[in-house]
């Protein structure tokens, strides 16, 4: 079992700020090994997004940050369908090519 923290596949689509990324619509949320996480205001969490292009190219897309309720009047209304987002740290979004 690891035992560090849960990895998290998002959308880096959605982003709302460049230090905020919405995360998701439940409580509950499902890590990259299949474990059932349950999403609570300062979890610590990693967010990945890995992307498979048609020129051949592969890369992870990968942020680390805390678990934070949703606020749509500070984020947007566009936003109110998440209840959740992570808060990315002072390291930001990292790009990671795989060969």
């Amino acid at each position: 079992m690891n035992m560090g923290k849960p990895k998290i596949r998002v959308d880096f689509n959605e982003l709302v700020k460049k230090d905020l990324l919405l995360l998701s619509d439940l409580d509950k949320v499902q890590d990259s090994e299949g474990n059932e996480i349950e999403l609570a205001e300062g979890l610590a969490i990693s967010v990945y997004e890995f992307n498979h292009y048609d020129n051949g190219e592969k890369e992870y897309i990968l942020a680390e940050g805390i678990a934070e309720r949703n606020d749509p009047e500070k984020n947007g209304r566009w936003s109110m369908n998440a209840k959740w987002c992570c808060r990315i740290n002072g390291n930001g979004i990292q790009v990671e090519t795989v060969h």
